[in-house]
Order: structure tokens, then C-alpha cells, then sequence
């Protein structure tokens, strides 16, 4: 299978450098160049960017992660691991840029797919002509809203590239974080205060001067518990690489402290339930799964999930990028949607790219025009058409 994957990057590659470098078909520049922003319908900001000249028709719309509710709302940081300006990536290459910030922060996967609808509409009032095509790309959170549109509202979108996104089972998704907030709390009692299901609010104020320190003194005291945690959370680190424990327990405890309450609260109470699981890896599971603290879920909020999970109904092309070791969101929810694909005989429209990294979205500029190179060769067929 890795080899499989290696000549598609390699296939990929040649093609984000040799063609999509040089922007095709060049058209008129509309009366509006470089950047503006706005306000949509919704309440949502939105910026759209043009390149100064030589636009080649096509637009990439940018859906980002989760951002934390408590923050103003903003425009998502656009700026790429390497310090490059992601608009200023796109615009290089002959296309045009779009992003949204989404009308509210937190758990807003169904309000974001309203939100790059309404991007989708406003572009051409702005612009003054509709794009050729158009490729939505989206990262973890924005993955799956990536995701559900190009299942839901394919006749909108040329194709679509979800990054590092819990797009095969999002109960799972969260009954991952769940799990490991309990399993925490078992091993590492009374570091951090009140209830998995529940924050405090005292928690959220006071994580990065109280709680960081406290947790990252309670994994060095005790590496032995460390090294159970990995295991019985099926924490994406290798027994190995204990310099990891601690990155992958502030990451997943990040989600669980500042995801959690805004989650119960849009689903309409608490979605984990972990009452008959049954964790394994411990020194000594009977005790462990005695002794564990068990909550039972919500039926509305089990209900309301159903909006949030895809279907694997695809009519266009989808790229999926995951690192094999994504601490956040697991690698099999890549290998899950596959499977949903599949079941629904629409594996031809389906590329899922693994890269060999540890890390949440740790991908490299490079891969990333790599996935997005295959999605434009599969949506266009050929490369010709790529090229001046």
C-alpha cells in the first residue's frame, strides 16, 4: 500500500509543480483585484481574493478548522506552517481564493455548510462572473464540512480535498476524546477538577497557567501511568516515544476542555457515553474497568449526531489526507469513510492519501499541492487543460 501511495505523490507532485504552477486558459482580470472582505447573510465574515492578472476561471474555497467559542469571531489564520500566506499559494497559481469564518465559533459543522453555500452564491456578485469550477479544501472540522457538501450539494462543487477530518464516524470521533478524558481522570486523579461531560468554567479560564503545568508535572511523575493512557485510549503514539505522551495528552484534553460544554449545548445535552465499554492495556483492566467512571448518553443528543455523519454518497472526486499518526483525529476515520465509499459502490470518485508523520494536520506544503494536484487531474481528467 505504501508504495501505492508513493508514485500517486510522486504523480501528484509533478503535477502541483510542472502544471499547476502556470494558470490555464487565462482570462479577462475582473473590475476587482487582490483581496476584499465582507460580511455574509448569516453573520459570517468572508474574504475573496483575485490574482492581479491571468485568472484562470477556477476558484478554491477554503473551509477552516475548529476554532475555540470563546474567541471573537475572525477570519482563520491563513498563514502556513513554512510562513507562507496560503491566499498568496493559491493566487500563484492561477486561481482564486475564497474563505468564511463561519457565523459563530465552536461545534459548527452545519452552520459552516450554510456559510460556504452562502460564499459559494456571493462570489460572483462580488467578482462579476461565476467561477469555471470550483474546489472547496478543508481541514479537520472544515474536512468534514468539506465532506457532507460534496455528498450533499455535489452540483455546487468541481471536487473537494478534506485534510486530517473525522469524516468516517464522528460518534466515534467523540467518544474518542471521551474516553480519553476519562481514562485520564483514572489514571491521573484529581489533576483536573469536575467532570469529563462537564467543564468547569474555572478549568477553561485558568488551562494554559494552571492546568498545562499540573498535567505535564503529573505524566513526568508518573511515567508508567503515561505509558497506560497510550494504550488504553488507542492514542495514535508508539510505546516508544514517550516525548509524545505529554503533546498527545495536552491535545486531546484541549478539545475535551474547551470543546466540550458549546458541543452538549448544540446537541442538546451530553453525546458520550462509554457504559458498557470495556478499556484494555492497563496493568490490571478488571480494576481499571471497575473503577472507571461511566456516563450514559443523551438520546437527543445521539439524535442529533446523525446530521454530522456522512454517507460515503459521492458523485465527484474527493482527495482525503491523513497522517497515519494524527493524535486528534484518529487515521481510521480516513480508513472508515473509505469502507462507507465503497458500501455505496462510489470508490472511482474516492483518493484517500495517508502520509507516514505523527501529529493533527502535520502536513507539508509540498503533500498538500501534491493532494490537491491529483484532485484537479482527477476532476479534469487530464493535465492539458492545466496547462497555458
Amino acid at each position: 500500500m505504501l508504495r501505492w501511495f508513493w508514485r500517486v505523490i510522486l504523480v501528484a507532485c509533478v503535477v502541483s509543480s510542472s502544471v499547476l504552477v502556470v494558470p490555464a486558459a487565462a482570462q479577462p482580470l475582473p473590475a476587482i483585484s487582490g483581496c476584499q472582505q465582507g460580511v455574509q447573510p448569516g453573520g459570517a465574515l468572508w474574504q475573496i481574493c483575485l490574482p492581479e492578472q491571468d485568472w484562470n476561471g477556477d476558484l478554491v474555497i477554503f473551509a477552516p478548522g475548529y476554532t475555540v467559542v470563546t474567541a471573537p469571531l475572525d477570519l482563520p489564520d491563513l498563514t502556513l506552517p513554512d510562513g507562507t500566506s496560503m491566499p498568496e499559494v493559491v493566487l500563484q497559481r492561477g486561481f482564486a481564493f475564497a474563505t468564511t469564518s463561519y457565523r459563530a465559533n465552536g461545534l459548527v459543522v452545519l452552520e459552516g455548510m450554510a456559510d460556504i453555500q452562502e460564499l459559494v452564491a456571493l462570489f460572483p456578485m462580488i467578482v462579476g462572473q461565476a467561477p469555471t469550477r470550483t474546489y472547496l479544501v478543508g481541514v479537520s472540522q472544515g474536512g468534514l464540512i468539506t465532506t457532507l457538501l460534496i455528498e450533499q450539494v455535489p452540483e455546487l462543487f468541481s471536487g473537494g480535498l478534506a485534510m486530517c477530518a473525522p469524516i468516517g464516524d464522528f460518534k466515534r470521533q467523540i467518544e474518542y476524546w471521551g474516553d480519553f478524558r476519562v481514562l485520564f481522570d483514572y489514571f491521573f486523579p484529581g489533576v483536573l477538577p469536575g467532570s469529563p461531560i462537564a467543564i468547569p468554567f474555572s478549568v477553561i479560564d485558568s488551562w494554559e497557567s494552571v492546568y498545562v503545568p499540573q498535567i505535564e508535572q503529573a505524566l513526568a511523575a508518573h511515567p508508567q501511568a503515561a505509558q497506560e493512557l497510550m494504550i488504553t485510549a488507542r492514542a495514535m503514539v508508539a510505546p516508544s516515544m514517550p516525548a509524545m505522551y505529554t503533546t498527545t495528552t495536552l491535545n486531546l484534553l484541549w478539545y475535551n476542555v474547551f470543546a466540550t460544554n458549546d458541543a452538549n449545548a448544540r446537541l442538546g445535552g451530553n453525546p458520550y457515553g462509554n457504559r458498557d465499554r470495556w478499556y484494555l492495556g492497563s496493568r490490571d483492566d478488571w480494576l481499571l474497568n471497575r473503577q472507571i467512571a461511566r456516563f450514559d448518553a443523551d438520546p437527543q443528543a445521539l439524535a442529533a449526531l446523525a446530521a454530522y455523519e456522512t454517507s460515503g454518497n459521492l458523485t465527484v472526486p474527493l482527495v482525503t489526507l491523513h497522517t497515519l499518526g494524527d493524535d486528534v483525529v484518529r487515521f481510521d476515520q480516513a480508513f472508515r469513510y473509505q469502507r462507507k465509499v465503497v458500501a455505496m459502490g462510489q470508490r472511482m470518485y474516492l483518493n484517500t492519501l495517508p502520509i507516514v508523520r505523527y501529529g493533527h494536520c502535520a502536513f507539508t506544503q509540498t503533500e498538500v499541492l501534491a493532494a490537491f494536484g491529483l484532485l484537479l487531474l482527477r476532476v479534469t481528467g487530464n493535465s492539458t487543460s492545466l496547462k497555458q
